[in-house]
């Protein structure tokens, strides 16, 4: 995961005309183009990648282009400069957007993941964990103002620990380095995301504590999103893409965990099979892939409670769940 709090805060309007209504989509006729951005590339998308090689995007009509951009500010620039339709960000990104100056607004239409889906991993094998266990250690963190980050946070303070005071941080480890600090020796405690939580257990090198997910809760983590003036000019693309993403979570959600790997090993070349079944059957236990693309209210303030606990959102600046999410295509979902 990438830092995606910074925003750009000016962009052009997204302006398409690939609008097709939802039965037409049916059709036999050209399937729509549609460029799909993803915040980075992660096991916890899998629902996304599960749309693609299953052919659900293909069966209901959409040809799906599909690029990385490697950070949320990456992405959402993407949206408003319109070289992306649709994109995969965290919720943070949209508010951000509303509360800039940008003429051009990001509305969230889609959920994908439940919460936050990196572990907690340490050195040593313990019978019994307890988050008391972390103070006065260091753990290596994410970036700064990153939400990898402040869910971290807010799981500390859950349970009594100044993230501040009582523990040490490190949040300075370039994202491509921090397997390699964590193999020579640094940190006693860390966050990874899936695949390689399970990769460093499968080799021996970490052990599995906690899901920050699990014990922050429900707090929808990565959404599908586009502008205004898209959402406006496609509603009948934005409605098959949501209907898609529904059949893709229900797949996901009950598929067998060869048949699920199956489906999501071209877009992780390199990856240890069993590191990949490892960590898809814990995200599929731990219910970190949404079943729903239903996002709800309580979702939406326990997020931005957790920006503000991280002071990267001013209470004054929290926005109103209908003003950020767009909810009649999630409730038509079919």
């Amino acid at each position: 995961m990438i830092d995606r709090r910074r925003v750009v805060k000016g962009g052009l309007a997204a302006v398409g005309s690939l609008a097709a209504p939802t039965s037409l989509l049916a059709q036999a006729r050209p399937p729509v183009k549609v460029r799909y951005n993803e915040v980075v590339r992660s096991l916890l998308y899998a629902p996304a990648y599960v749309a693609i090689t299953k052919g659900f995007f293909k069966d209901a009509g959409l040809d799906v282009t599909l690029t990385t951009a490697f950070g949320g500010d990456k992405s959402t620039a993407a949206l408003l400069s319109n070289t992306a339709d649709i994109a995969l960000i965290g919720p943070e990104t949209a508010i951000y957007v509303l509360n800039s100056d940008s003429s051009s607004k990001i509305r969230i239409f889609c959920g994908l993941t439940s919460t936050d889906g990196f572990m907690l991993v340490g050195r040593d094998k313990v019978d019994k964990f307890d988050w008391k266990m972390l103070k006065g250690k260091e753990i290596l963190g994410f970036r700064p103002g990153s939400t990898p980050l402040l869910f971290l946070e807010e799981a500390l303070r859950m349970n009594g620990i100044d993230p501040q005071k009582d523990v040490k941080l490190n949040n300075n480890v370039a994202i491509p380095a921090r397997v390699g600090s964590w193999l020579a020796g640094q940190n006693q405690y860390a966050i990874f995301i899936e695949p390689d939580a399970a990769q460093l257990e499968l080799d021996g090198k970490a052990h599995f504590l906690a899901s920050i997910g699990q014990t922050v809760g429900f707090a929808d983590y990565t959404s599908f999103m586009a502008t205004d003036q898209y959402i406006k000019d496609n509603p009948g693309v934005v409605q098959t893409w949501t209907d898609t993403i529904y059949k893709a979570q229900k797949w996901t959600e009950t598929a067998k965990i060869p048949e699920l790997v199956s489906a999501l090993e071209q877009f992780f070349p390199g990856i240890s099979p069993k590191a990949m079944a490892a960590a898809a059957e814990r995200y599929q236990k731990l219910k970190i892939w949404k079943n729903s693309p239903v996002i709800e209210p309580a979702a939406i303030d326990k997020f931005q409670d957790i920006l503000v606990n991280g002071n990267v959102l001013e209470k004054a600046k929290r926005v109103k769940f209908q003003d950020l999410v767009r909810t009649e295509f999630a409730s038509k979902a079919k």
